[in-house]
């Protein structure tokens, strides 16, 4: 009985599709149980990238330098597509996406393609590997990557861990820095903080004050991890207010009413003296109050 329908379990990853690629060249039959398809040339124009690609940040010179060799010697590694699921025709990057845009950089009109048959979840699941591979992923994508495994597949650490060769708490750690604010994501992503510092600065609740000054004194980890703990000082419990008393309640009822404004009083305990406010509602109710003011005045000096 053919398993074709059988889920792929993680971890087939780019290293099965390079042995893919180099299975003797046939045409693929018409019920997708024979032989895969070949290498072939496509217009670059009928190619495009994968929406769900975890790589969300390339490194612009890298593209640039790797251009030049594509200029210099060609795309040596075909790129794995599969046929564009909304555009027929088309094709949809599943590996290669790098290799793609340096080729545009370059300005080259085709690229060999491979061509697989695969659905969504495979697309990405294979994308997500082949980038948690490469050694240059920046480690927000990195953790991104591996939410994804875990959201999209429902794999475990423990699963993970196994397949890709990651211990679990690496893992752990790893998807601890989609916690930080998004400033100082970015400043891990563009290299001024390290990993370390990041994971260091995951508790704190002002993470990217702490990051920003990380970045503009240069502290190592060591010194980020002193930081957050004098950063993070509880602050002083406020002192509680004490509740007024009926006398003072009953004066402040007494005052609001014969004014016809809200009238506090706060006396402070143990002295005789304390502050009174009282709330006028527009410049009217203040040239009012001002007026009785100005009477009871007059009037203590006859």
């Amino acid at each position: 009985m053919s398993k074709k329908n059988e889920k792929r379990g993680l971890g087939r990853g780019l290293s099965a599709l390079m042995a893919d690629i180099n299975e003797p060249t046939a045409t693929q039959d018409v019920a997708g149980e024979g032989p895969r398809s070949s290498e072939k040339m496509v217009p670059i124009t009928k190619v495009h990238a994968n929406p769900d690609q975890p790589r969300r940040t390339f490194d612009h010179v890298e593209l640039r330098d790797l251009a030049k060799s594509i200029l210099a010697k060609g795309i040596i590694q075909p790129l794995i597509v599969r046929p564009d699921p909304n555009n027929k025709g088309e094709y949809q990057i599943v590996a290669g996406e790098r290799r793609w845009r340096a080729s545009q950089t370059a300005k080259i009109d085709e690229v060999p393609v491979v061509i697989r048959e695969m659905d969504d979840l495979e697309v990405l699941e294979i994308a997500i590997i082949e980038n948690i591979q490469r050694a240059d992923l920046n480690p927000v994508d990195e953790a991104f990557g591996y939410h994804q495994l875990m959201e999209k597949f429902g794999h475990t650490q423990e699963k993970l861990s196994e397949a890709l060769g990651k211990s679990r708490s690496y893992l752990a750690n790893s998807m601890r820095l989609l916690n930080l604010p998004t400033g100082v994501q970015d400043m891990l992503v563009d290299g001024r903080l390290t990993a370390g510092h990041a994971r260091a600065l995951v508790p704190a609740e002002n993470a990217l004050e702490l990051a920003r000054q990380v970045v503009d004194k240069g502290l190592s980890v060591r010194q980020t991890e002193a930081l957050l703990k004098k950063g993070q000082t509880p602050p002083k419990p406020k002192t509680p207010k004490l509740a007024k008393d009926s006398d003072t309640i009953s004066l402040e009822t007494d005052l609001s009413a014969n004014l016809g404004m809200k009238v506090s009083i706060d006396h402070k305990a143990g002295t005789e003296s304390g502050s009174i406010s009282i709330k006028y509602a527009s410049f009217d109710d203040l040239d009012a109050l001002c007026q009785m003011l100005s009477a009871t005045r007059s009037a203590g000096s006859i």
